[in-house]
C-alpha cells in the first residue's frame, strides 16, 4: 500500500488509541498504550513505504508520551518512560519496515517483468559505461512523480512562511474566532500547501499546524496539555483530515501525470500502426518511427552463426555503443540510446515488439513469394511435360508414319500418295515449329529474359508476315487503312502477338465466315481487333485463355494452350494490353492496344535510316 494511503490510515489507529485511553481514564494501563501504539507502528510501517515508517513511529511515540498516564495530551519527552516508548515504538516501526523490504524483494522475484505485454519481451539492465552520459534508460524510465523537487522546497518554503504568519494574524484575533473557525483556517493553509508541494511538504504543515493549534490556541495555552478531550478529538481529526486531503490531492496530481504519460504513450504507438498499416511494415521504417517521434539512435541485431549481425537500423552509423539492451528473443535484441523522457520502457518495450513482428513479417513474405515461385516453376513443368508427352509425340508419330511409308520398297505410291504423305509430313513439321515457338516464347517470359526492342512499326507490314506460315491464310481479311499510324512496338515481338491470334481466330471461324483484322485508333492510341465467328468464350472464361496451358474446351484438339498466353505477355511487354470480348452476332473478338509512334507513316524510314 502506498504511503498516501497507510498514513491516515495510521493516524487514525493511533487517534483510536488515543481516545480510547482517554474514555477509559486510568483503567487502560501505560503499558496497554505502549503496546497498542508500537503494535500500530509495526504493522503500518510493514504496509507502508520505508520513509513512512519513520514519521509513524513519531506519531506512536507522540501518542504514548500523550496518553500514557493522566493529564492526557501532555507531552512528557523526558523521563524514563519516554525513553522506553521511543526504544519500544523505533523498534516496532523498524521491524515492519524491515519485514516489508524482505517481503516485496521476495515478490519482486516471483513477479513477470512484462505482465499485460507482448510474451517474451522484456527489459533488462544496459551495460552502460559511466564515461558515457546518455547510456541506458532515459529519465522517464523510472517511476514517474507527480511533484519535483523544486515544488517540494517550494512547499516547505511556503510552510516556514505561511504559517507563523497565520498564527500571528489568528493569535491577534483570538476574541473574536474559536477553536473550530481556527482549525479550518489552518486546514486551508494545509491544503494549499499540498497543491503547492505535494505530500509530504503537507504532512509536516499538519504535523506543524497541530502543535501551533495547541500552543496557542487550546486552553490551557502555551502548553502543549490539553484540558477538554473535545478539544483533543478535534486537534486528533484536525491531523488526519489534512493528511487524508492531502494524500487525495498528491494522488490526483501523480494520477494525471500518469494519465498525461499513458496518453503520449498510446498516440505514439498508434502513430506507429497506423504507419505500419499503412505500407511500411518493415524493421527499419519501425525504427525510423521512433527515431523520428522520440530521438536517439536505433538498432535491431539478431544472433546469426555465434554472433550479432545488424537487422536494421535508424540514424546509426558504424558501432552503437553505450546503449540500452531490450531482448525480445534469445536470437533478437534492440538497442536504443539517446531518446526523450517521452520514450518510456513500455513504449520502448512496444516499438521492440512492432520490430520484432515486422521482421518475421518481411521474412514471411520472402517465404511465400519463394515457394509461389517454386509453385508457379513446378506447375509450368508440368504442363510442358504433359505438351512434351501428348501434343509433340502426335505429330512426331504422324511424321514418323508417313516418312516410314515412303521409305517402303515393297510398295508402289502413286504421285497423288506420296503429296499426301509428303503434306502430312510438311503440316506436322509446321505444327511442331509452331508448338516449340510457343514453348520458348513462354520460357523466356517466364526467365524474365525478354528484352523488346521499341521502334516505329507499320501495322500493314507486319500483318502480312505473320499470317504468312498459317494455313488457310487466304481466309484472313485485312482492314488497315492506307497511311494508318505507326505504333511503337518491336517487329519481331508483334508479329508473334498477330501470329497467335490469327492461328485461333482460323483454328475456330467456320467456313464462309472469316476472321479478320480492324485497325482504328482509340483515345490516342491504336486498337488492334482479331475478330473471329466462332463459338465464343463464356465471360467467366475471358481471363483465363489468356493464362499458360489453358484451352477452353476440346472441340478443337491440338496446341498445348500457350498461344494467347504468348501474345498476352510480349504486348504487355511492349507497353500494350490485350483483352478478349464478345463479337456481336457470336464468336471471340481479341483486342490489343498499342501506343502511336508517330501519325505520319514517312517518320519509318527515318527510324531505320
Amino acid at each position: 500500500m502506498p504511503a498516501p494511503y497507510v498514513l491516515p490510515a495510521g493516524f487514525a489507529m493511533f487517534l483510536a488509541v488515543g481516545t480510547a485511553a482517554a474514555a477509559l481514564h486510568g483503567r487502560l494501563p501505560a503499558a496497554g498504550v505502549l503496546i497498542a501504539c508500537a503494535a500500530v507502528a509495526g504493522v503500518t510501517s510493514f504496509a507502508a513505504e520505508p520513509v513512512a515508517s519513520v514519521l509513524l513511529a513519531g506519531v506512536g511515540w507522540l501518542t504514548v508520551t500523550g496518553f500514557s498516564r493522566p493529564p492526557y495530551a501532555q507531552l512528557r519527552p523526558t523521563g524514563p518512560a519516554a525513553a522506553h516508548a521511543a526504544v519500544v515504538v523505533a523498534a516496532s516501526a523498524l521491524a515492519g519496515a524491515g519485514l516489508s523490504l524482505v517481503f516485496r524483494w521476495y515478490c519482486r522475484r516471483l513477479t513477470l517483468v512484462s505482465v499485460g505485454r507482448n510474451t517474451g519481451v522484456r527489459l533488462l539492465a544496459a551495460r552502460r559505461r559511466r564515461t558515457a552520459p546518455d547510456a541506458g534508460l532515459p529519465a522517464a524510465a523510472s517511476e514517474p512523480g507527480a511533484i519535483g523537487v523544486r515544488r517540494r522546497l517550494a512547499g516547505v518554503l511556503l510552510a516556514a512562511a505561511l504559517l507563523p504568519l497565520l498564527t500571528a494574524v489568528l493569535a491577534a484575533r483570538r476574541p473574536h474566532l474559536d477553536l473550530a473557525d481556527d482549525l479550518l483556517i489552518y486546514l486551508v493553509a494545509v491544503v494549499t500547501i499540498t497543491v503547492v508541494g505535494g505530500f509530504w511538504p503537507a504532512v509536516l504543515a499538519a504535523v506543524a499546524a497541530s502543535l501551533l493549534l495547541n500552543w496557542y490556541f487550546t486552553a490551557p495555552i502555551h502548553t502543549f496539555t490539553i484540558a477538554e478531550p473535545k478539544n483533543l478529538l478535534a486537534l486528533l481529526l484536525f491531523v488526519t483530515v489534512a493528511v487524508a486531503v492531502s494524500s487525495v490531492v498528491h494522488l490526483a496530481a501523480r494520477r494525471a501525470v500518469q494519465a498525461a504519460r499513458a496518453r503520449e504513450e498510446a498516440a505514439s504507438l498508434l502513430e506507429l500502426a497506423q504507419t505500419v498499416l499503412g505500407g511500411a511494415d518493415s524493421p527499419a521504417a519501425v525504427l525510423d518511427h521512433l527515431t523520428r517521434t522520440h530521438g536517439g539512435r536505433a538498432e535491431l541485431t539478431e544472433r546469426a552463426g555465434g554472433r550479432w549481425v545488424r537487422v536494421a537500423s535508424s540514424q546509426v552509423e558504424g558501432h552503437l555503443a553505450a546503449a540500452t539492451r531490450i531482448d525480445i528473443r534469445a536470437d533478437l535484441t534492440l538497442l536504443v540510446t539517446g531518446q526523450a523522457e517521452s520514450a518510456t520502457p513500455a513504449l520502448l518495450a512496444g516499438y521492440a515488439a512492432q520490430a520484432a513482428a515486422a521482421l518475421d513479417r518481411e521474412r514471411l513474405r520472402t517465404q511465400a513469394a519463394q515457394a509461389e515461385a517454386l509453385a508457379e516453376g513446378n506447375r509450368m513443368r508440368t504442363a510442358l511435360l504433359a505438351a512434351v508427352s501428348h501434343d509433340l509425340r502426335t505429330p512426331l508419330a504422324s511424321i514418323k508414319a508417313s516418312v516410314s511409308s515412303l521409305r517402303q520398297t515393297d510398295v508402289e505410291w502413286s504421285e497423288a500418295d506420296q503429296a499426301d504423305l509428303l503434306a502430312t509430313i510438311e503440316q506436322n513439321a509446321d505444327r511442331l515449329d509452331a508448338l516449340i515457338g510457343n514453348l520458348l516464347d513462354m520460357s523466356r517470359l517466364h526467365t524474365g529474359s525478354l528484352q523488346p526492342f521499341l521502334r516505329p512499326t507499320a501495322i500493314d507490314e507486319v500483318a502480312p508476315v505473320a499470317v504468312g506460315g498459317l494455313d488457310d491464310s487466304l481466309r484472313l481479311e485485312m482492314a488497315v487503312p492506307d497511311g494508318f499510324p505507326l505504333v511503337l512496338a518491336d517487329p519481331g515481338l508483334l508479329e508473334r502477338v498477330l501470329a497467335n491470334l490469327f492461328s485461333n481466330a482460323l483454328r475456330y471461324s467456320p467456313a464462309g465466315w472469316p476472321p479478320e483484322l480492324n485497325a482504328s485508333l482509340e483515345d490516342g492510341t491504336v486498337l488492334l481487333e482479331v475478330v473471329d465467328h466462332g463459338p465464343g468464350v463464356p465471360d467467366e472464361q475471358k481471363e483465363r485463355i489468356f493464362e499458360p496451358f489453358t484451352r477452353v474446351g476440346d472441340r478443337y484438339p491440338g496446341g498445348v494452350g500457350l498461344g494467347l498466353a504468348v501474345a498476352k505477355g510480349f504486348a504487355e511487354a511492349m507497353g500494350g494490353r490485350i483483352a478478349a470480348c464478345d463479337t456481336p452476332g457470336g464468336g471471340l473478338t481479341v483486342r490489343v492496344t498499342l501506343p502511336i509512334a508517330s501519325e505520319d507513316k514517312s517518320t519509318l524510314g527515318a527510324a531505320g535510316s
